[in-house]
């Protein structure tokens, strides 16, 4: 009798958790209200595919965006259309009861077009990488899935802090960093990838600058005369991107200190930025040698 009350006590319990509302802030600074944990996710951007899995919710995701390629899973599920483009139509048809953005990456015109078809948005932008574990909780929160959740962004929280402990307290070194190589475009130093460089003990030399992405000069460069080089993005790989630099006075030229990283590593606000910040320490390493 006693087992009998027991169990039917843990299974109200259990449905009332599933069916529990959902109130959080996101990080435009609007408030989400979810009925209950969303049980059919659409993610706008391959970082929040990411994300998503990461916080035990991969199994509720109904679409991604292109070049949603990690975890193998996520190449598995429909496309809903990229960075320029967002299939609303293929969006309405899967019936979502959550979609989930980028604060800075997502078109403003998407998200009210969803938000006029009565679909719950909700939008992320992580400007430093703790943020990444605090994303991982409140996904968690919005999918039902906080136990996996809590336990990824613990993880993540430890190894961060690991990371930092080893490097950030290491002699600096001026780092340049570049998204893109002609015009060069770089970070500022409100990036997550600028929290990278501080983290390993770099300062980066366009910190300064008020835009999140800005493009710079040629000249900006050599004039700040970076001690290292690190570039990411469309172009790893390619010898081009080095181009530009050649022969010019520069320490991280005229020393051989340019460095490449893969760009799914660092340039997604993911867990796996690990991976990346500790190639960027270890790059930064060899040149304080």
């Amino acid at each position: 009798m006693l087992f009998r009350v027991f169990f039917l006590v843990s299974l109200l319990c259990s449905a009332a958790a599933a069916f529990a509302s959902v109130i959080l802030q996101d990080d435009a600074g609007h408030t989400l209200t979810l009925a209950q944990p969303a049980k059919r996710i659409v993610a706008l951007t391959p970082h929040v595919a990411e994300l998503v899995f990461a916080a035990g919710a991969g199994d509720r995701l109904a679409a991604v965006s292109v070049f949603s390629d990690y975890p193998p899973a996520a190449t598995r599920l429909p496309i809903i259309g990229d960075a320029n483009r967002i299939d609303l139509e293929a969006i309405v048809r899967l019936k979502p009861d959550l979609v989930i953005g980028w604060a800075s990456g997502t078109s403003p015109l998407v998200i009210r077009q969803l938000q006029q078809l009565d679909i719950p948005v909700w939008l992320t932008e992580a400007h430093q990488v703790g943020d990444i574990a605090r994303q991982l909780r409140q996904i968690g929160q919005l999918a039902g899935s906080e136990k996996a959740a809590k336990q990824a962004a613990e993880q993540f929280e430890q190894q961060w802090q690991a990371l930092r402990t080893r490097y950030s307290r290491r002699p600096p070194v001026s780092v340049f960093y570049q998204i893109w190589p002609s015009p060069p475009m770089t970070v500022n130093g409100t990036h997550f990838i600028s929290d990278v460089m501080r983290a390993c003990g770099g300062r980066n030399i366009f910190a300064d600058l008020p835009v999140l992405t800005p493009t710079v000069s040629v000249e900006a460069v050599v004039q700040r005369n970076p001690q290292v080089i690190v570039a990411s993005g469309a172009y790893t790989g390619d010898p081009a991107q080095w181009k530009a630099w050649q022969g010019l006075p520069i320490a991280a030229v005229q020393r051989h200190r340019l460095y490449e990283l893969p760009p799914d590593l660092i340039q997604r606000p993911t867990p796996r930025i690990l991976q990346g910040a500790a190639l960027m320490c270890e790059d930064l390493e060899k040149a304080r040698h």
